[in-house]
């Protein structure tokens, strides 16, 4: 299952992509509250049901947060995977709140959805009890990568039911479970994944972000590999072609040549492209 990491394990170059990139100052402060870091918070009763939390200083009722949601096939990963994502948003972005969660993970027993989806509800409604105590705003995004992908689209478009999210970000993530190119896969490692959600074809159109994407859903940034063996192109190119359809503010950035991850010069233009995205549809309010 190692090729599910390629993205994660492309991004340890990041020590030396971030120093590229222009620092940006922010305004003055507002307040003095100094950057704090909660890690294995629990949102839940179950051992997967934590998150870390990075707050930064002088935030405040309007500070936005950043959700990350590993990948690895619906079944494996952890937050961990996230953190080159984590590192680089918190030097790049210090104005925002960054909540990195682990998830109950599928197996045969216990379905992806809507198992996970519920998870990272619980997540928001514990951040949202808690947004006096670690004084953050109401503003939320996602950045998912893989499954993470397919559940921070599929949460942000058909859960979001107080419309706080302002962007979601899929890199290489799934977003129709009913493509005939997915029933129809040989790769034994793709069956192994998509058999967990079982055969019932309304589940499948209700975990499918495409299929739930409606005009006021949030701004969306998509990037995919043109030679990816996991995700085929028609999955971005039709949420693109949906997302133009119903006016939803988007960006898709395709990589002919790369697969599920990429190196080099494409990561560091992915992450160029990231961050004045979530510039724009998360500013600094102050």
């Amino acid at each position: 299952m190692k090729r599910f990491y390629s993205f994660y394990i492309s991004l340890i170059i990041f020590g030396s992509l971030v120093g590229c990139l222009p620092q940006e100052g922010i305004q003055d402060p507002v307040s003095n509250l100094p950057a704090k870091i909660l890690t294995n918070e629990a949102y839940g009763s179950h051992p997967r049901q934590i998150f870390d939390l990075y707050l930064p200083p002088n935030r405040h009722e309007n500070t936005p947060t950043l959700i990350l949601v590993h990948g690895g096939g619906w079944k494996e990963g952890s937050k961990s995977d996230m953190n080159p994502f984590r590192d680089f948003l918190r030097e790049q972005l210090p104005y925002l709140a960054i909540a990195n969660l682990n998830y109950r993970l599928a197996d045969a027993f216990n379905k992806p959805y809507p198992m996970q989806i519920e998870d990272i509800s619980s997540l928001v409604t514990y951040l949202q009890d808690h947004r006096e105590e670690y004084q953050l705003g109401s503003r939320l995004g996602f950045l998912g990568v893989s499954a993470g992908g397919h559940l921070s689209l599929l949460w942000s478009y058909a859960h979001d039911t107080d419309s706080r999210v302002q962007m979601v970000c899929s890199v290489v993530g799934p977003t129709d479970l009913l493509d005939e190119s997915y029933r129809t896969a040989t790769n034994e490692s793709l069956r192994e994944m998509l058999e967990l959600f079982g055969e019932d074809q309304d589940l499948l159109a209700r975990a499918s972000p495409i299929y739930q994407v409606k005009a006021d859903s949030p701004a969306t940034l998509l990037f995919y590999g043109g030679n990816d063996p996991l995700v085929p192109n028609s999955q971005g190119m039709q949420l693109r072609d949906r997302l133009t359809e119903l006016g939803v503010a988007h960006e898709f950035h395709f990589y002919p040549n790369e697969g599920h991850g990429w190196l080099g010069l494409n990561l560091l233009d992915s992450m160029i492209k990231l961050k004045a995205f979530v510039e724009r549809q998360l500013p600094d309010l102050r």
